[in-house]
């Protein structure tokens, strides 16, 4: 199956219903008792994230019999859920709220994310932003834009290479392990400045549009990195894991690191990562 360009506006339509239908009505008049803590304390998920995902994954169906839906609450609960995207003709990972715990104690700065796998391989990928009212979409081999809708598209592109100590970086240390934690918390000043909006959606869109250079992740649930990772391949980027391994939708470890090009990445990981 080949997604177009008319069928990217779609679920980017679908995924704007649900944020203004779910999301922003509960942004900071969440009820008492709408927020709960899953794995931990910077784990959390709301009535607006569980809502949300039901309206998506409702729509997804509707327009695409047959798809396979793994949404990120869903798969809390059902974690079995995660299988079921290597084998799929079609499927969608679907995080309704990324950046809940930002969410939760209402500071303006959360997305909604999805991605299209097509037989194991990411074809498309969708960041929306609910606030901005727009939507950052990637194509496989086509491209990465921003979509609104009334002011049209604005193509995205990664910023130019510059040496490591120019960079600013979105660096996420919190679900970092051992060496790398201490080794990246120790060296961040090597950088000219770092970022960390706890928003995956927000960091991926700053890199895919030149607002800063990298970022490091070390947990990859596929909600959370496959829609990012393909809109920064699709603006120009590099990016492999810690390893220097491709990035596939059935990892879940094992790190990322997104940069300007490969260059780039082998001196950003000499730099924060290497022994």
């Amino acid at each position: 199956m080949r997604f177009d360009h008319r069928m990217a506006t779609e679920v980017a339509t679908l995924l704007r219903d649900a944020t203004r239908a779910e999301i922003l009505p509960r942004f900071r008049r969440l009820a008492a008792g709408a927020v709960r803590a899953k794995s931990g304390p910077m784990d959390l998920v709301t009535d607006a994230d569980e809502a949300a995902e039901r309206q998506i994954t409702r729509d997804l169906l509707a327009r695409f019999p047959g798809c396979v839906v793994v949404g990120e609450e869903a798969c809390a609960a059902d974690p079995g859920l995660l299988a079921r995207l290597s084998g799929a003709d079609l499927a969608f990972v679907v995080d309704p709220v990324d950046g809940t715990s930002n969410f939760a104690a209402g500071v303006p700065l959360f997305g909604c994310m999805a991605a299209a796998i097509v037989r194991g391989e990411v074809v498309a990928g969708w960041i929306h932003d609910p606030l901005g009212d727009d939507t950052a979409i990637a194509l496989r081999g086509e491209g990465a834009w921003i979509e609104h809708p009334e002011y049209g598209r604005t193509d995205l592109r990664v910023a130019s290479p510059v040496p490591v100590e120019q960079m600013t970086g979105a660096v996420s240390w919190t679900w970092m392990e051992e060496p790398y934690r201490s080794r990246v918390t120790s060296r961040m000043s090597r950088l000219a400045s770092g970022v960390q909006f706890r928003c995956a959606a927000h960091e991926y869109r700053l890199v895919a549009s030149g607002g800063a250079h990298l970022t490091i992740y070390n947990r990859l649930m596929p909600w959370d990195h496959l829609p990012g990772w393909l809109l920064h391949r699709e603006a120009g980027g590099y990016s492999a894991r810690f390893d220097g391994s491709e990035y596939r939708p059935e990892h879940t470890g094992g790190g990322l690191l997104a940069a300007p090009d490969k260059a780039s990445w082998e001196a950003i990981k000499a730099a924060l990562l290497d022994d």
